[in-house]
């Protein structure tokens, strides 16, 4: 089992867009392509307050990662979405990932 911790910062004075792309296309677009996600929110306090998505999507390998973004990405209805959701400009000034593998400590 492996984690993506993926980080969304908003072009100033679009978070509403890219919010509202995550509740009417993406958060759909990974339940159709299996993609868990475990985690979502915006951040409310630190670096980037409020103008950034933070979310954590489990996958089963790195193979069921690439597999499953492939399939999501390359899907034209997200295709569409995407283009349409930007029409006004970009919405997503940076993105940050990290894979993350749970490991017990003591």
């Amino acid at each position: 089992m492996i984690y993506e911790l993926r980080e969304y910062s908003a072009v100033p004075g679009r978070i509403s867009a890219l919010i509202r792309r995550f509740n009417e296309h993406a958060l759909k677009g990974f339940a159709k392509h299996g993609m868990e996600v475990v985690f979502i929110s915006v951040t409310e306090f630190g670096t980037n307050t409020m103008n950034e998505i933070v979310y954590v999507l489990r996958f089963d390998s790195y193979d069921d990662l690439e597999r499953k973004w492939k399939s999501f990405l390359a899907d034209p209805e997200w295709i569409e979405a995407k283009r349409l959701s930007e029409v006004d400009g970009p919405i997503v000034a940076s993105l940050q990932r990290r894979i993350l593998t749970p490991t017990p400590f003591k």
